[in-house]
């Protein structure tokens, strides 16, 4: 990486700090993100059961002193409970017709590399 400034920009690469930019939705580093949305959403939540990442609908991307993700996504209630502590990739998503329960989320999640901080200052859900 190419470091100028408060900005990183990766070597031959078209985008310009400071412009969010559309990222594919299916990329390790977005679905990365999204799991650290999903974690901060966990950890605030009260309910009973873990939720996980259904579906990434949309996903921007802005470099900005690291990587600003702001993503779309609904996440969906899992069968694991929260008190066990379960690796949200083994946990299935609720069949029983009444604990299934979907919600839209936009998060922000904001990602240092070099640092390896990540900062999450928007997780919005309904």
């Amino acid at each position: 990486c190419v470091v100028s400034g408060t900005h990183v920009t990766p070597p031959h690469s078209t985008i310009r700090p400071g412009f969010p930019v559309p990222a594919n939705t299916n990329s390790p580093a977005v679905r990365k993100a999204a799991r650290f949305g999903v974690y901060r959403y966990n950890n605030s939540s009260n309910d009973l059961f873990l939720f996980k990442e259904s579906q990434i609908k949309k996903a921007m991307v802005q470099i900005v002193r690291g990587l600003k993700y702001m993503l779309h996504v609904e996440i969906k209630r899992t069968v694991c409970e929260k008190r066990d502590h379960s690796s949200l990739d083994s946990c299935h998503f609720q069949r029983e017709k009444n604990l299934q329960q979907m919600l839209r989320c936009y998060f922000e999640v904001w990602i240092t590399p070099w640092t390896h901080e990540v900062h999450i200052p928007v997780t919005h859900c309904h």
